[in-house]
């Protein structure tokens, strides 16, 4: 093989990968936000989630952004690994659209449709004609990069060596493994199954050879969720694992399926007997289609097992990100619908709370771990605060006392108050990792007036907190004279600041985290206020 005939495949290869790329942010550009919420919100349960998520792929071409798509809900708490699992099924099915495009052979009009895409993008001005070029400019483009990598191949049918390589194909270890490899290396199936195809129409590789490297191709596709996966929570990994188990049971079904059945090759070889690359485009469709109907049903399972191999570990500190308290089986006893949503917000409470202090701690301390401690624990705040949302919504429709429908109305503003809570202990965990990156301190005078604000609205916090639970009003009163010295101090402090500023005693950069912290303190002690008096409604 020629040094030529190397940079022709390469420059093949990569307009083939950049056009897939121009056509998946095209579409996405184009349906981004809606296909993001129908993800979010068609997928309550796994028929649901199976369609939507072979719909959105089948869109985006790419079954690895659909996934790691499901991977950031699953981590965010938007989605739980049940409803997940439904959707990597459904993304498995849609990627094989783009194989059954490659099959339609439109390398010879693919510069026309290159020109097109051109004409579009640059010479029309208007947003939509711009995105709809540019998917036609990634499809152009990887019919051209297909066309090349063509060229650069054609040489090699007479190169003995190279043969024989594609020969020992037929072997299902050796095809496998080369699927997988492949796909794991360029991160899209889509890509590694359109290279396959190019590979059988110049008559290096029969569908007999074929379906083994697609089983291996659709393991390696797995590569992108498990990477995106990488240093989020339990869930999320789990999810991208579910995807990983799911290939590879699918991969191990048709290999014994084509041991005890060959015949399964040359039936699809029949639906299209002249086009190789529709037969390994079928293939690809059928093994994806077969395997969802097939493992569908041990969802659950599969559920359950990856639980298992990937457990939760909780560092030192961190927050198990579940609801203890609230769950399906509520919906058959209403009468305890507000307790346990009480008690899980109570528990949400503690969580914003501690959150804070411990932002206050990393603050005071410059402690980045701490800082990084706070941001991890925000994200089981969001989760909480989206999942008990859902479960107040679902409780409207339940039979319940006026009493505590009135009750439950309320707790949605409690829980958008102990949520900011949370949003601004992340505020100070950042404050304090700008100090350590500008190496840079506060006055001592700044330090005592901000280590007696945190104080008075830690206690601010926990004295609300304490009446939200008991449901105490008696103290309610206690309440507004704390929030009244917070914000006496914060008039105060700020007084003192410009003063500093004056006489030139601080420096005004830092001086800003100095005001954003008042501000903020300020703010904590507000929402603190707002859950306690919440109970005023009882």
């Amino acid at each position: 093989m020629t040094v030529s005939m190397i940079f022709l495949l390469l420059g093949g290869l990569g307009l083939f990968l950049y056009g897939m790329k121009m056509m998946s942010d095209g579409l996405e550009n184009i349906a981004g936000d809606r296909m993001r919420r129908v993800l979010e919100v068609l997928t309550t349960n796994r028929f649901a989630g199976v369609g939507v998520g072979a719909g959105i792929t089948a869109l985006v071409q790419s079954s690895s952004a659909t996934t790691v798509m499901v991977v950031g809900f699953v981590n965010a708490g938007l989605m739980t690994l049940f409803q997940a699992t439904g959707v990597i099924m459904g993304a498995n099915i849609g990627t094989t659209i783009t194989a059954q495009l490659i099959a339609f052979k439109l390398t010879d009009i693919a510069p026309f449709i290159l020109f097109l895409g051109i004409l579009m993008t640059v010479f029309i001005q208007k947003r939509m004609f711009t995105r709809v070029g540019t998917i036609i400019l990634g499809f152009g483009m990887l019919f051209v990069g297909l066309s090349l990598m063509s060229q650069a191949m054609e040489p090699l049918r007479d190169n003995e060596a190279f043969t024989s390589f594609l020969v020992s194909f037929k072997s299902p270890v050796i095809g496998v493994l080369v699927g997988a490899a492949f796909t794991a290396v360029i991160q899209s199936s889509s890509a590694s199954v359109g290279i396959l195809q190019s590979l059988a129409l110049l008559g290096f590789i029969g569908l007999d050879s074929a379906v083994y490297v697609i089983l291996g191709q659709n393991i390696g596709t797995c590569i992108t969720a498990i990477l995106a996966a990488i240093g989020t929570s339990a869930n999320s990994k789990r999810a991208a694992g579910v995807h990983l188990m799911f290939n590879i049971m699918g991969t191990l079904i048709y290999l014994v399926l084509l041991a005890l059945f060959p015949t399964i090759v040359s039936w699809v070889a029949s639906l299209s007997p002249d086009n190789v690359a529709r037969q390994i485009a079928n293939f690809h469709t059928i093994f994806n289609v077969s395997v969802t109907i097939l493992l569908f049903p041990l969802a659950g399972l599969m559920v359950r097992l990856i639980t298992r191999i990937i457990p939760e570990k909780l560092k030192p500190g961190a927050v198990e990100r579940r609801l203890l308290y609230l769950d399906e089986r509520i919906a058959q006893t209403p009468v305890i619908a507000l307790s346990q949503t009480l008690k899980e917000l109570n528990r949400m409470g503690t969580i914003s709370s501690g959150n804070f202090k411990l932002a206050l701690d990393a603050f005071f301390g410059q402690d980045e771990q701490k800082a990084r401690q706070v941001f991890e624990t925000e994200k089981t705040v969001d989760y909480l605060s989206h999942n008990i949302t859902n479960y107040l919504i679902d409780f409207r429709g339940m039979e319940l006392s006026e009493h505590d429908l009135k009750i439950m109305g309320s707790l949605h503003h409690v829980i958008i108050d102990m949520e900011r809570i949370s949003d601004f202990a992340e505020n100070v965990a950042e404050f304090s990792l700008t100090l350590a990156e500008k190496r840079a301190n506060l006055t001592d005078e700044a330090l005592i007036e901000l280590t007696e604000m945190s104080e008075k609205t830690m206690e601010t916090l926990r004295v609300s907190l304490d009446v939200f639970e008991r449901r105490d009003k008696t103290r309610l009163g206690e309440i507004e004279a704390l929030e009244q010295e917070v914000d006496r101090m914060q008039k105060e402090f700020i007084s003192n600041h410009i003063e500093r500023l004056q006489v030139k005693a601080c420096n005004p950069q830092i001086g800003v985290v100095f005001t954003n912290m008042i501000a903020t303190l300020e703010r904590v002690s507000d929402h603190a206020v707002n859950i306690a008096f919440s109970i005023s409604i009882d």
